[in-house]
């Protein structure tokens, strides 16, 4: 809370102008291309970690795919693992979200910039349509983010199993998987503390159709998470 705090309050002269072009933009999608209204966010991103006293640091920049079409899978530590993810990753993301955070305040009209999905766990069924529309976009070109923990780890470093219906979208898709280690990214937000924080984002070599064909669901999450466990190993 006290990052966040020195995060609005060093932004302050800004935040209202910020709140009203993204609004702005989310709404009018037929105006502002995906790129755009998505580099708009990561500037401001940007800006705002800067201030807030966190450094980014990424690591395997050159593994995400050159072209359009992919997902991340990354392990969610907290509530900066977003900011870390989109000031690293250049290329446009949409984002699986739980529905409740989709409502608050900001994260509905940053949601509705990304072009991003709510999706309701208790539901089975709107589940499954989440992941059929996610499945629908890639195929056209747009790259996603999905936490396949479920939900956040409060363990620090230690991450949890993965679902393995995350990645039912990227098994129909026939799209590249790309694991994505995050390192210290609840210490932000989760520590009282305004400190200087630094996040690692590692993205992980490309896990392509021709290498998961025939592969469970369950054997792609748990490749996925013994490869992120593994790099979070290297680097503490």
């Amino acid at each position: 809370m006290r990052r966040i705090l020195l995060m609005v309050i060093t932004n302050i002269l800004h935040v209202p102008w910020w709140f009203y072009k993204i609004d702005k933009m989310g709404k009018n999608p037929d105006q502002y291309s995906e790129e755009e209204r998505y580099h708009y966010l990561r500037k401001i991103l940007r800006r705002i970690n800067r201030r807030g006293r966190v450094k980014v640091v990424i690591r395997g920049g050159e593994n995400l795919p050159k072209t359009n079409g992919f997902i991340l899978f990354p392990n969610h530590q907290g509530l900066f693992d977003m900011l870390a993810i989109i000031e690293s990753c250049p290329k446009p993301l949409g984002v699986v979200i739980k529905k409740e955070a989709a409502e608050w305040i900001l994260v509905k009209q940053v949601i509705r910039l990304l072009e991003g999905i709510p999706m309701d766990r208790a539901d089975i069924r709107s589940s499954m349509e989440v992941i059929k529309e996610m499945t629908a976009q890639v195929k056209k070109g747009r790259n996603f983010v999905i936490f396949p923990e479920g939900t956040r780890s409060r363990k620090g470093n230690e991450i949890l199993s993965f679902k393995a219906g995350t990645f039912k979208s990227a098994v129909k898709a026939g799209c590249p998987i790309i694991p994505v280690a995050l390192i210290n990214s609840f210490r932000p937000f989760d520590l009282p503390s305004i400190q200087k924080e630094t996040v690692q984002v590692h993205f992980l070599k490309a896990i392509y159709p021709e290498q998961y064909m025939g592969l469970k669901t369950t054997e792609i999450a748990e490749l996925v998470r013994e490869r992120i466990e593994e790099e979070i190993k290297k680097n503490i």
